[in-house]
């Protein structure tokens, strides 16, 4: 059975890699690393090394399994292009996506460098989507880099949102994801900000999702952003997936 999940703009996540490490501002009060010491301490063989990386070899082939078509974000627990995953794991994981293409996979990274570095040994078929994240301007960088990744759809997980943006380079990108941080200690996102990023992608007709405004109390704030909700998606095929899907609870 595929992990299901609450993430709005996916259906399932798939994490044949556990932990990660941080390297920019985002990753200051990261959700994952608060789920996986949750997850040791209730005794998870998965997170027997708490959030150091771990390969789970055991689940490379997993989504070979799920018959049922789905959109699946790929290590929401940790970053594929991570330095301490071999090169020649990402390339099995990549083939796994290859050979499932009756899915739809979102690979998001931090670590944009190695993504283009490794790009080259890679193959990026149709139905693998490639994001970056990128919190403040200082990364945008990376959204430069995944310009020079030959993937289908590029996207940007700009999440959580720490500081205005006013330029990003849009042109080779297809989707942008906005949402402010959740949780203890959530530093707030200003209504100006996702506002101009909203501006840059309709001038650009890149699609645009909200996620969230997020803070301690996320599900108070909600997602609600000029009176309406924005679900936009790439792909009209996966949008209508995407609505369709009960949203249940995530366990990786």
């Amino acid at each position: 059975m595929a992990h299901t999940s609450k993430i709005e703009w996916t259906q399932a996540t798939w994490n044949p890699v556990t932990g990660c490490s941080k390297i920019s501002p985002g990753c200051k009060y990261c959700y994952a690393e608060r789920m996986a010491a949750r997850l040791q301490a209730m005794g998870s063989p998965r997170y027997r090394n708490g959030f150091k990386v771990t390969l789970q070899d055991d689940l490379v082939e997993l989504p070979l399994e799920w018959k049922q078509p789905k959109i699946i974000f790929v290590n929401s627990m940790s970053d594929l292009f991570h330095e301490d995953v071999p090169s020649d794991f990402i390339v099995k994981v990549f083939d796994t996506m290859k050979r499932a293409d009756w899915h739809t996979f979102q690979v998001l990274t931090k670590r944009s460098e190695r993504l283009l570095s490794l790009s080259p040994y890679l193959h990026f078929p149709k139905n693998v989507w490639v994001g970056v994240s990128v919190e403040s301007p200082r990364y945008v960088y990376r959204i430069r880099d995944l310009a020079r990744v030959p993937a289908a759809v590029r996207f940007l997980s700009i999440e959580p949102l720490l500081a205005p943006i006013p330029r990003l380079p849009l042109g080779s990108i297809d989707w942008v994801i906005v949402g402010g941080e959740s949780g203890p200690g959530a530093r707030p996102m200003k209504p100006e900000w996702v506002q101009q990023i909203r501006k840059q992608c309709r001038e650009r007709q890149v699609r645009f999702f909200f996620k969230q405004w997020g803070g301690v109390r996320k599900k108070a704030a909600g997602r609600m952003l000029n009176g309406r909700t924005y679900d936009e998606m790439p792909v009209a095929k996966a949008r209508q997936r995407l609505a369709t899907l009960p949203l249940v609870s995530e366990l990786s």
